[in-house]
């Protein structure tokens, strides 16, 4: 019997790929960064062909000399789009990165429509999801659009393209997370609107078949390796932390953070700025989801070492910041690229306020990480107001939880506790776990259950948290652009 899966976290900066033996182990690991393009402000891209590249070559490496590898599981980076030649597999231009934000006069030009895309698709009209992404490349260039009106042209995000590109371009399918992130699926029939579409002027024909996560992807051309398991990489994290009951929640931090919520198997709109999508179809069972992505997080601190020089290297942000008990007032809001959830302003930049002739490097660095709990507390207090209930435990991931500044001041903020995974590649695991169960390596999911972290219980007081949390929202005023 097969005892081992591959499973791949395809993410904004880099392709990790991981052998997993029969209890769910990490066993051996592959990673490869991939170019970040910068062409205009507003504009993030990746070249598509390389990270196609980068996972075929994770593959073959991590499944060298070992026999009966039982399934392959995805996650990937969600929302940023690819368009390529039916044919070939090669793209006709970079993938657009879901950072950016190009599309937002184009969202601006369907504000009238905005009521209808979210009652149908679960998403607030935005330039960070693909229907304004695959548009706005459409619109802007006639060969492009000629190949998509001649059916010779398809346009997918990640999953799609890396399963059309594994199975030799034989199988064109969506998992049902992915493809309701694209603001253009109805969450009702789980199938492309024809309306919405239309609206976005995205043909159908150029977009994948809609299947669950657990559905059958093909093989990989290469290894005969079967694809049981495909998620976006928040919903992968969420299904590997063990959120599958109403009312869990978690937050994976990365470059950006995504606090997502289970709302059960009904989907349910938000009156607070957040979108419902699925999080997972799995044995015949959706589980649908609040989300609210936050655009910086873990990339705050990024731009405090390569871009400002305050810090050496990531870990040595929490040391300095620890050196100040507090930021004495001082607030940065990474409004780089705009703000997300549940401000949605893509136009807003950011700040730094608060400062007197007493501010340190320290204080700003403080300011910095706290700017991360900030976001995501932003959030949770979004989806509290939406289900009417108050969250009992916030399931955490990513790099940044080994942050312990972090991950206290989070559970502050909240006012409940913060429990960290014990392993690192959540999305990873998730979608490795989900393709394992599809394929029987795996019995269940408590078979492969993980270990708990670090746990954070709330410490602040409430004077003291609701004084903060009203610093923050002034903060957050001040740069937002909203008419």
């Amino acid at each position: 019997m097969s005892k081992h899966v591959i499973a791949i976290d395809q993410s904004t900066s880099a392709t990790k790929v991981f052998l997993l033996d029969s209890e769910g182990n990490i066993v051996r690991r592959f990673s490869k960064n991939h170019k970040q393009f910068y062409p205009k402000d507003g504009y993030v891209e990746h070249d598509a062909q390389e990270i196609f590249e980068n996972v075929r070559e994770g593959i073959n490496k991590v499944a060298k000399g070992v026999e009966g590898i039982a399934a392959i599981g995805i996650s990937n980076q969600r929302e940023t789009t690819v368009l390529w030649d039916k044919k070939t597999g090669k793209p006709v231009c970079r993938a657009v990165v879901w950072q950016d934000v190009r599309g937002a006069a184009l969202c601006e030009s369907l504000k009238n429509h905005a009521e209808t895309i979210q009652r149908q698709t679960g998403i607030p009209l935005s330039p960070y999801f693909p229907a304004a992404k695959a548009a706005s490349v459409l619109n802007g260039n006639p060969e492009i659009r000629q190949k998509a009106e001649d059916g010779s042209l398809l346009i997918g995000t990640v999953d799609s393209y890396l399963i059309y590109r594994l199975t030799g371009c034989k199988v064109f399918q969506t998992d049902v997370s992915n493809a309701s992130r694209t603001q253009l699926m109805a969450l009702d029939t789980l199938c492309w609107s024809e309306e919405i579409c239309e609206l976005f002027s995205v043909p159908v024909n150029c977009l994948a078949k809609i299947v669950p996560s657990d559905a059958y992807f093909g093989a990989d051309a290469e290894t005969g390796i079967p694809i049981t398991g495909v998620m976006g990489d928040s919903h992968a994290a969420l299904f590997g932390q063990g959120c599958h009951k109403k009312g869990m929640a978690k937050a994976t931090y990365g470059t950006g953070s995504s606090v997502m919520m289970n709302i059960g198997t009904e989907p349910a709109l938000s009156t607070s700025g957040l979108a419902t999508s699925v999080g997972f179809a799995f044995k015949g069972q959706i589980c649908y989801v609040l989300e609210g992505n936050v655009t910086c997080s873990g990339d705050t601190l990024v731009w405090l070492k390569e871009d400002m020089g305050l810090i050496a290297d990531i870990a040595e942000a929490e040391t300095i910041a620890s050196e100040a008990a507090e930021t004495s007032g001082v607030y940065l809001v990474p409004a780089f690229s705009g703000l997300g959830a549940p401000h949605g302003d893509a136009k807003a930049r950011a700040l730094i306020c608060g400062m007197n002739r007493g501010t340190k490097k320290k204080h700003i660095i403080r300011a910095a990480i706290e700017s991360i709990a900030y976001q995501d507390a932003d959030v949770i207090v979004a989806m509290e107001g939406d289900m009417g209930s108050r969250l009992q435990e916030l399931k955490a991931d990513g790099g940044p939880t080994q942050n312990a500044l972090l991950m206290q001041f989070q559970a502050d903020l909240l006012n409940c506790p913060v429990q960290c995974a014990a392993a690192g590649e959540l999305s990873a695991l998730g979608a490795g776990y989900m393709a394992g169960i599809s394929a029987k390596v795996y019995e269940n999911f408590e078979a492969v259950c993980l270990k708990s972290g670090k746990r954070y219980e709330p410490q602040m007081d409430k004077a003291k948290r609701v004084e903060l949390l009203a610093g923050w929202k002034t903060a957050v005023k001040r740069c937002l652009k909203i008419d």
